[in-house]
């Protein structure tokens, strides 16, 4: 259900009456003290789970679904806890308003990093635990029996010794009046006995969005909603000087243009069409300020001067003494790699319906980070938190654009309140939406290495050049002018983004050097560009030290089992040890991120300037697969990802996004897809994320069988700068 402003009921109050309906039982793992129930609807006993009569079992969840099936995850973790019938599983998804009034009951509402269910699998299992507890202890207490005599499955709790069954349905109402238990005493239940968990169970939302059904934020309604187009300062930095409001008097359905900052001007129409087309006809006069000079030479030359300096460099790890180790070798490596800024390009533009007035503001988005977007609504509104409420979508596409930075959000409730009492649905156009993303942190890689004479790598030593997302968005997580993230995949420490090789002598470094260009998380946060660096000049060393690829690292990798073992299972999937047919050339990579393990064998073949790829087999470990059909959606979709970092850039000229529509940035077609082999291998001791490791291995396992058709190393990247395209 898609809950409406015509509907008459809160968002707050459509969830208590849930619970309420048929005499059903609200349960879950924390009950935050004071938390009250509306009058007359039933009291609740904790957040996480719904059971009515009719046997329904809601399960509510605070991460945001974009696709990648965290709703369906989650729900199968509480559903195993909980051991209901998955045939009567729904899911609903709370708001930042209710967990804000319930002292953030449901935790952290945001979804990236591949966190969604790596990072709150514990307190959601013990939700359903606390659930079957109370459900037991419920039908335990009607019949006058121990809790120990009773068993459960499907729902359905069973006396062995009367024969005796009740529903949970059934005991719903009196299970609702009981004490939850402390989360302490509870014993979750060991992943190798799962029964809901780590089965393939089929998505619960693909029904609704096979057929037309799954409402998007874009697809909002409300009555007498009003539409805006909005345009910001095509250059980065660049301010309003004014616009000319006057040109658009008398134009059929058009209320007015509108200033919403000091970057940006909008235009309100009755309908979006008709916003967007006079936005285009309103004339703006934009002060670009030094900005507009700026262009994608002169920055790769700022980050070519990062590759060598001395100043506003550090190291992270420094085992040895990489750099007299390489210059003492008996042949000595030496690469530079660079990677563009690349686009989010999600299928649904940012778009955010405001409705603001004195006493409360409300908003409609599809967010990451559901409480960010009410953070944003109140800044913006002026209203206190606790006046404000967001609705949150299923996301058509977020991939880390829709997480923190709530631009949109700023933009549609500014807009709002010049328009009291009025819904105003914002949409950005598709050009306003790649021409005004966080794109994914240009960079370049200067690496060098040093091996003996019987070719052994003795020393590593790289350094990255490039722009720092935290900078931009994050200034308080870089320490001593220190950022760390932008040399994730390459940290010596066990972490979740280990390097998974032992060098006698490894140094690693980040010269920060960034632009006016904004920059933020994009699928797979840094270890996409460092995975390529790192593993495509593997593949460069390995050529010099006349090894075989897979053996040289294979003997790297001795102290590192895991990242081992992943690339052991797709070499033996993809049978690496039998010969190819004619033209048809290999390339691997293995690299870690997001806690997961990952490898990549390549098979591609290069005629000319066509670049065909014919298979692509991929191995993950991580850790438990709650869904194993969902990680291997999550793995084909890391493909398609990948590929667009081999074809697309955003280039800057002018100061300026020159890639503005599809017409020019080049995302991944069905017909390039080549047949993909998942191989998933978990091995129950750690939680890893799914939704972005593999995207890292992708680009350079391609890159390495292109390597090895053509004998040219690809070090720049998209492919049309060394004459390639993907057929």
């Amino acid at each position: 259900m898609t809950l409406t402003a015509t509907s008459g009921l809160s968002r707050r109050a459509f969830v208590l009456s849930s619970a309420a309906a048929g005499g059903g039982l609200a349960l879950g793992f924390h009950f935050p003290a004071g938390a009250q129930s509306r009058p007359g609807a039933m009291p609740e006993v904790n957040a996480w789970v719904v059971v009515q009569a009719d046997e329904t079992c809601i399960i509510r969840v605070a991460r945001a679904e974009m696709g990648q099936g965290t709703h369906t995850g989650l729900a199968q973790l509480v559903a195993e806890e909980l051991d209901c019938d998955w045939a009567r599983v729904k899911v609903q998804m709370v708001s930042p308003g209710q967990n804000l009034a319930r002292q953030r009951v449901w935790r952290d509402m945001s979804t990236g990093g591949s966190r969604g269910i790596r990072g709150s699998h514990e307190y959601v299992r013990q939700g359903g635990a606390a659930a079957r507890t109370v459900l037991l202890q419920a039908a335990a207490e009607q019949w006058g029996v121990p809790v120990a005599d009773l068993g459960v499955s499907k729902g359905v709790i069973t006396h062995a010794a009367s024969g005796r069954k009740l529903s949970y349905g059934q005991v719903a109402s009196a299970a609702a009046r009981l004490t939850p238990p402390d989360p302490k005493s509870l014993v979750l239940r060991d992943p190798r006995q799962w029964k809901i968990a780590s089965k393939p169970m089929k998505r619960l939302d693909t029904a609704p969005k096979v057929m037309g059904r799954q409402n998007y934020a874009i697809d909002m309604r409300l009555p007498a909603m009003v539409y805006a187009a909005v345009q910001a300062s095509p250059v980065f930095g660049g301010t309003l000087v004014s616009f000319d409001a006057a040109k658009l008097q008398g134009r059929k359905g058009v209320l007015g243009a509108y200033k919403v900052d000091d970057h940006t001007v909008a235009v309100v129409a009755d309908n979006w069409w008709r916003a967007k087309n006079a936005l285009l006809d309103l004339p703006i006069v934009w002060n670009e300020g030094a900005n507009g000079q700026e262009n994608s030479a002169a920055i790769a030359e700022r980050l070519k001067e990062g590759l060598t300096s001395t100043s506003n460099v550090f190291a992270d790890t420094d085992i040895g003494n990489a750099p007299q180790a390489i210059a003492a070798a008996a042949k000595r490596v030496e690469a530079v790699y660079s990677t563009p800024f690349v686009s989010h390009a999600c299928m649904e533009p940012m778009n955010c319906t405001a409705l603001v007035t004195d006493a409360r503001a409300e908003a409609w988005v599809a967010s990451q980070n559901a409480e960010a977007s009410l953070a944003a609504l109140s800044a913006a509104s002026g209203l206190p938190l606790e006046k404000c409420e967001v609705y949150n979508h299923t996301l058509g596409g977020g991939f880390g654009r829709r997480g923190g930075q709530q631009d949109f959000v700023r933009q549609a409730t500014l807009l709002a309140r010049q328009m009291p009492g009025v819904p105003v649905k914002l949409i950005w156009s598709r050009e306003e939406d790649m021409a005004q993303d966080f794109f994914r942190p240009i960079g370049q890689c200067r690496l060098e290495a040093g091996l003996d004479a019987q070719g052994n790598l003795l020393g590593l030593h790289l350094r990255v050049s490039g722009q720092s997302i935290n900078a931009h968005l994050s200034p308080q997580n870089i320490k001593d002018g220190k950022d760390r993230r932008q040399l994730q995949g390459y940290w010596a420490e066990p972490h979740d983004a280990q390097i998974g090789y032992t060098v006698p002598h490894l140094r690693t470094e980040y010269a920060m050097r960034n632009t006016h260009v904004p920059v933020g998380p994009w699928r797979g946060v840094n270890t996409n560009q460092n995975g390529l660096y790192l593993e495509c000049f593997m593949e460069e060393v390995a050529h010099a030290a006349g090894r075989d690829p897979l053996e040289f690292r294979r003997a790297l990798m001795q102290q590192h089992p895991k990242h081992l073992a992943v690339l052991n299972a797709a070499a033996d999937k993809a049978g690496r040890s039998k010969p190819l047919p004619p033209g048809v050339h290999r390339g691997i990579a293995q690299f870690m991120g997001y806690a997961s393990y990952t490898a990549a064998v390549a098979e591609v073949s290069v005629k000319g300037d066509e670049v065909k790829v014919l298979r692509l087999v991929l191995a993950t470990n991580c850790g438990h697969a709650v869904n194993p059909d969902q990680i291997a959606a999550q793995v084909e979709g890391s493909v398609a990802y990948g590929f667009d970092t081999l074809q697309s850039q955003s280039s800057v000229a002018n100061g300026r996004m020159v890639e503005t529509n599809f017409d020019r940035y080049p995302i991944a077609r069905l017909r390039q897809l080549p047949r993909i082999e998942t191989v998933i291998a978990p091995t129950l001791d750690f939680w890893g994320g799914v939704g972005e490791p593999t995207i890292c291995v992708v680009a350079p396992a391609i890159l390495n069988a292109i390597f090895a058709a053509t004998g040219k190393p690809v070090r720049n990247l998209p492919l049309k700068n060394h004459g390639l395209r993907i057929v």
